[in-house]
């Protein structure tokens, strides 16, 4: 087993030779985590059982990370937090070091990665395409093979859609599952902590350790599917969009037929995604926008130096929002919950397309409001309705394979949604194939 001390040096050489920007919004100091990994490195020598020893770890820069500032992406927002969010406190517990901060959507408004003063954060493989957002650091420092494992935050998307876009696993949990104590909030009622891996079982394994559950004695977070009952909910075809990507139905039929194909006795059965999607409509559409001027509103109203104009103009407006309308929204999400709840009576887990589509910044920057809205399709319901979500890739990521180059869009990539507590077996689930 590498070294905590090992695993460290080998982290900041990659990040050297990297060498790109957008990813990083501030590294640990070389020396202070050097320190961290060596007191792992006595801890193991000591006999204690550390999951995460020899694991270097990023962190989104709206989660409270002790020593380092949090900017949530704004410069002039910045301040020294006296300790670290308990996801991140949990995860250094547990034998993890802190390599850095990492570049997000300001204030965790967008799903695109480009709402940043620190500029567009690359796509991890392929140039030219956004990184997703808003965790975006987080993603592509885990897709990059520059740390083993991240943490982020999802409210509408933001850990999943970056983790389609750099062809990695994101886990989206049960609404509270992991603390959001420490966590500049974007939409309180719907943030989540997400985490981030290049496999299903690390993803899985880094969300119970935030949590601070127990781990199980053999670590195995994505126990075999093959020889149980799985009822499968597969989309219409009239709920689905791939945003004018004729290839797209075809990766998600591919995909999804390898997904099914790893289990036995799995059933499949039809789900109006329709009405899901209606619900997603509320997030952004709505008055719950109302949430991030309740958030950070007032600071931006200050109109301080290093404000992402799009993310003002979305948290400004929000401001208008009279109260009869968030009351409106509310007592219609509670409708069409209460109407959508049988459908997990008949089925166990449901599996979407990740996003339409990935598209390239050039894009973004022609279109911002549209195309960010597009890569929420199969995203934003899933935080309204206290999901449970777990993204992947299908194939294997390119980062080590590909001798005839590789290939100009992210692998397939499927989203496994399932109620709140199932985040178990979504994990289970997505070992299947990642």
């Amino acid at each position: 087993m590498t070294s905590a001390s090992e695993a460290v040096e080998a982290a900041y050489k990659r990040i050297a030779a990297d060498g790109r920007d957008g990813i990083w919004i501030a590294l640990a100091d070389r020396e202070v985590a050097l320190a961290a990994a060596a007191a792992v490195d006595d801890r193991l020598a000591r006999g204690e059982h550390l999951p995460l020893a020899g694991r270097t770890l990023a962190v989104k820069d709206n989660i409270d990370v002790a020593g380092l500032l949090t900017t949530a992406g704004c410069p002039s927002y910045a301040f020294e937090p006296t300790d670290s969010a308990p996801a991140v406190a949990a995860l250094v517990a547990a034998g993890a070091v802190v390599v850095g901060k990492t570049n997000l959507d300001q204030f965790a408004t967008g799903l695109v990665g480009t709402r940043s003063p620190h500029g567009a954060c690359p796509n991890a493989h392929w140039d030219g395409l956004i990184s997703g957002g808003s965790s975006a650091g987080s993603a592509v420092a885990v897709a990059a093979g520059l740390v083993d494992i991240a943490l982020g935050t999802d409210t509408a998307g933001s850990g999943r859609v970056p983790a389609a876009a750099n062809g990695i696993v994101g886990v989206k949990p049960t609404r509270g599952r992991i603390s959001t104590e420490g966590v500049v909030p974007a939409c309180r009622t719907f943030d989540c902590v997400s985490t981030f891996a290049a496999s299903a079982a690390d993803a899985a394994l880094v969300a119970v350790l935030a949590a601070g559950e127990p781990v199980p004695a053999n670590h195995d977070l994505t126990g075999s599917l093959h020889r149980r009952s799985l009822r499968v909910g597969i989309p219409a075809f009239d709920g689905l969009t791939f945003d004018g990507d004729i290839l797209g139905p075809a990766r998600f039929s591919e995909s999804l037929g390898a997904l099914v194909a790893t289990g036995t006795g799995w059933t499949t059965s039809e789900v109006d995604l329709l009405a899901f999607r209606s619900v997603g409509d509320l997030l952004y559409g709505g008055a719950f926008v109302a949430e991030r001027y309740e958030a950070v509103g007032e600071f931006v109203a200050s109109r301080p130096q290093g404000l992402d104009p799009i993310v003002a103009s979305i948290i400004l407006a929000a401001a208008d929002v009279p109260a009869w309308k968030l009351a409106r929204d509310q007592a219609r999400l509670a409708d069409l919950a209460a109407a959508l709840a049988p459908v997990w009576d008949e089925i166990d887990v449901l599996v979407v397309p990740s996003v339409p589509r990935i598209p390239t910044i050039a894009e973004v920057a022609a279109d911002p409001i549209g195309v960010n809205a597009m890569l929420g399709t199969y995203t934003n319901f899933v935080n309204l309705l206290d999901l449970a979500a777990v993204t992947f890739p299908v194939i294997a990521p390119p980062g080590a394979a590909a001798t005839t180059g590789e290939p100009a869009a992210p692998p397939p990539s499927l989203t496994v949604i399932g109620p709140a507590g199932s985040d178990a077996l979504l994990a289970a689930v997505a070992g299947a194939v990642a």
